[in-house]
């Protein structure tokens, strides 16, 4: 890891493709794994020094499926990152957590296929703890900043992602709902076991933009578009950034000892 130059990093999703109001600097990042999505932007938020990186790209020309997610979770840690915020556009599975709630997923079951998902492919291997997948200290900032902005987020919910680009099919959704899961994304994977194999603290918001093939069908109304996800993620996007401004404030320095010693005892061997 060079010398830290941000401690603190956002990923943006669907709809936040720049975070700083004020002047920030560009870096460009070569990594083992490629380029990242885009370049990063470094700007001073809350008096702490924070690394932006749109997933998708500016321009949105990574497809879920297509995003380079070790060269962007390494490029955060070589730049200092310590701890990122992983703000996201999700479907509904729950027919009560509707299109504008906000949740604090504490749980994620993965569904994606063929994505490179561990930075150790050998001859070393680690195997991380991953039961509880979100750092616990950065969730719990994040429910501080929503009682404190009175943003009402929901504070647990548990994430499938899937593979996209497409959107489920009603009887795929309706089996994910039935397994207790509560909200549906793309992208949520393998960000998060990335980032844990780095002991860099991990969590995510989930902005609800629909609800999801099966759930609508439920209630009769139309099936999720992408416009429609781009529409309502947008009416939400000033409520998302105060949320993380108010967090990266308040955000303690380290990571939890979940996250920053998960390395601890993972190798095999």
């Amino acid at each position: 890891m060079t010398d830290a130059i941000a401690e603190i990093g956002v990923f943006g999703g669907s709809g936040l493709y720049s975070l700083f109001d004020d002047e920030a600097r560009e870096y460009r990042v070569d990594t083992p794994y490629g380029e990242p999505s885009d370049v990063i932007t470094i700007g001073t938020v809350g008096g702490r020094r924070v690394a932006f990186l749109p997933r998708h790209g500016r321009d949105h020309r990574h497809p879920p499926h297509r995003i380079p997610y070790r060269a962007n979770v390494w490029a955060l840690h070589h730049l200092g990152v310590r701890q990122i915020l992983a703000p996201c556009a999700a479907g509904s599975l729950d027919a009560d957590v509707c299109p504008g709630d906000m949740v604090v997923c504490d749980q994620l079951v993965d569904w994606t296929r063929g994505r490179a998902g561990t930075f150790y492919d050998g001859p070393q291997t680690r195997h991380i703890g991953f039961a509880e997948p979100y750092d616990p200290w950065i969730r719990a900032t994040l429910l501080a900043a929503s009682d404190r902005l009175g943003l009402g987020l929901r504070e647990t919910g548990t994430m499938a992602v899937v593979e996209g680009p497409r959107f489920s099919t009603a009887a795929e959704s309706l089996i994910l709902a039935r397994l207790g899961c509560s909200v549906i994304n793309m992208t949520g994977s393998p960000e998060a076991q990335l980032a844990r194999e780095l002991a860099v603290g991990y969590a995510t918001v989930a902005i609800i933009t629909d609800h999801d093939a099966g759930r609508a069908a439920d209630l009769q109304i139309p099936a999720v578009t992408q416009e429609a996800v781009g529409r309502m993620f947008a009416a939400n996007l000033d409520r998302l950034r105060a949320l993380l401004f108010d967090t990266i404030a308040h955000l303690s320095s380290e990571p939890s000892p979940l996250s920053s010693r998960a390395l601890d005892e993972a190798t095999f061997g």
